[in-house]
């Protein structure tokens, strides 16, 4: 698959006033409808801006091209994600492991389970391109706030808080993109908000 760079994806202006900001929202919100609708295949920038109700020349000062478009969104939700996590490992700092276990996995799942219609679409276009630079930025984000909390953890003792803040990382993202790729039931997903924080604890408890 032909896979363009990271600085060909970035938007060409980002928005810097309030009318702006609505209508990168509008775009964002029509790109997400349009992939559920259509698929990645059958998107294009002018369907998207079609359905936000923009001109496809709005849309190009914005994204040049498709790539662009679904780069951003994908980016938008990353950030999301990693301002979540690093909101709960500032409130968990000196909680006990079962604290910090329930903590993390229930912030990740609310970040992730905020809007699930959204989520399932956007792990469809996450193998469209290379992303790698973008998920790395992010999960490193993740893990330096994790370390950090880990090592004020009172009854636990971490010989490799870096190494167990990674791994932690990579369970919740790794099950939770599992459970939704699945189509997961409200059922489903009722379960994982009891479960995984099971798992977390489970894994800290190992890595102590």
């Amino acid at each position: 698959m032909n896979r363009p760079s990271a600085d060909l994806l970035r938007p060409r202006k980002t928005p810097q006033q309030a009318r702006s900001t609505a209508t990168i929202e509008a775009i964002h919100t029509a790109t997400i409808q349009v992939l559920l609708t259509d698929g990645v295949g059958r998107l294009t920038t002018t369907r998207v801006a079609e359905r936000a109700g923009v001109s496809v020349g709005t849309m190009y000062q914005y994204y040049p091209h498709k790539q662009a478009l679904l780069f951003a969104v994908v980016e938008r939700q990353l950030d999301f994600i990693v301002t979540a996590m690093l909101a709960a490992a500032k409130l968990l700092k000196g909680s006990d492991l079962r604290t910090v276990s329930d903590g993390l996995a229930t912030a990740w799942l609310n970040a992730k389970l905020a809007d699930v219609v959204s989520s399932r679409a956007i792990y469809g276009i996450a193998a469209e391109f290379d992303l790698g630079d973008l998920i790395s930025r992010s999960a490193n984000l993740i893990v330096e706030a994790i370390s950090p909390l880990l090592s004020s953890i009172p009854d636990a003792r971490f010989s490799d808080p870096d190494g167990a803040a990674f791994m932690l990382a990579a369970l919740l993202g790794g099950t939770v993109r599992v459970v939704m790729e699945a189509g997961a039931s409200e059922e489903d997903l009722k379960r994982l908000r009891q479960e995984l924080p099971r798992a977390c604890f489970g894994y800290l408890r190992m890595a102590v």
